[in-house]
């Protein structure tokens, strides 16, 4: 049977996507599931080199640390493209791993994503399927960016082709979080909101107490539940995300990550419906 698909989008970038589907990792893991990372798209310069006996592919550092809190080998179909950014509006493209071509942004979009990136990524997504009960899908910035709607195969353009639940999260640190929950929501197509199941609020400080009206106005305007409120966490992982201020260091033991990944899990989880998150998905599973 084909794994079930849990997407984690945001309100924005550094939103908390990639904290998140680590956490889930290491949560469903921990459960006894067959669970593995993905993110169709990937700009990143934070990289994951995996040697073979006569090549080496590349993949984003972050998926190879999802990967470890999943208690799974990276693999160099969690991460099917990567960009890399070398200015002026120009990336690398690095397709399966293996460093492609240089492209602008304009040409990425206009000749490659959807003609050859994106039957990449559902090759790629399809064969972890087979080999799993559970895909954590990553999702890049915000779905919202409509002036790229028709492009974004890290968002909602994937979630159409393969009808996953979707769980948006938001930065409530940065301000704006409610305004930009039910601003993303109705910014998305109609047809789209459907795949939304659930809100996550990240990075709070304070009274969850105070957050009681507001959460209910949100989940009144958009019809969505708030699955959690999570608090902001002070952890030391690899990140991947330009607007993350938070510098890490540039190698860590399998112990000390394994530490990590254990005290962002229990935190999340402790702050997350994920009995919600099961059975939405129809997993069953005993607590």
């Amino acid at each position: 049977m084909n794994a079930r698909l849990l997407m984690i989008q945001g309100t924005s970038s550094g939103a908390g996507k990639s904290t998140i589907v680590l956490a889930l990792c290491r949560i469903f893991s921990d459960m006894g599931y067959r669970v593995c990372p993905f993110k169709a798209q990937n700009m990143t310069s934070n990289f994951h080199i995996l040697k073979e006996k006569k090549s080496a592919t590349v993949m984003a550092k972050i998926q190879a640390v999802q990967a470890v809190a999943a208690r799974v080998e990276p693999d160099i179909r969690m991460n099917p493209i990567l960009l890399r950014p070398l200015g002026n509006n120009v990336s690398e493209i690095i397709l399966g791993g293996v460093k492609n071509l240089r492209m602008s942004a304009e040409d990425y979009y206009s000749s490659f994503v959807l003609q050859k990136g994106l039957p990449k990524v559902l090759q790629d997504l399809e064969k972890l399927r087979k080999e799993n009960d559970l895909i954590i899908i990553e999702g890049a910035g915000s779905p919202a960016e409509i002036n790229l709607s028709n492009y974004d195969i890290a968002n909602m353009t994937l979630a159409e082709k393969i009808n996953p639940h979707v769980i948006l999260v938001a930065d409530i640190e940065r301000g704006g979080c409610f305004a930009a929950i039910v601003g993303t929501i109705k910014l998305l197509k109609p047809e789209q909101r459907k795949f939304v199941k659930g809100i996550i609020i990240n990075k709070f400080l304070g009274q969850k107490s105070i957050l009681t009206k507001a959460v209910i106005s949100v989940e009144k305007i958009t019809k969505k539940k708030v699955l959690g409120v999570i608090p902001k966490i002070e952890f030391n992982l690899p990140n991947e995300d330009s607007l993350d201020q938070k510098r890490s260091q540039s190698s860590f033991s399998k112990r000390y990550l394994d530490e990590q990944i254990n005290f962002v899990a229990t935190t999340i989880k402790k702050n997350t419906d994920i009995k919600f998150l099961l059975n939405t998905m129809k997993m069953n599973h005993e607590f």
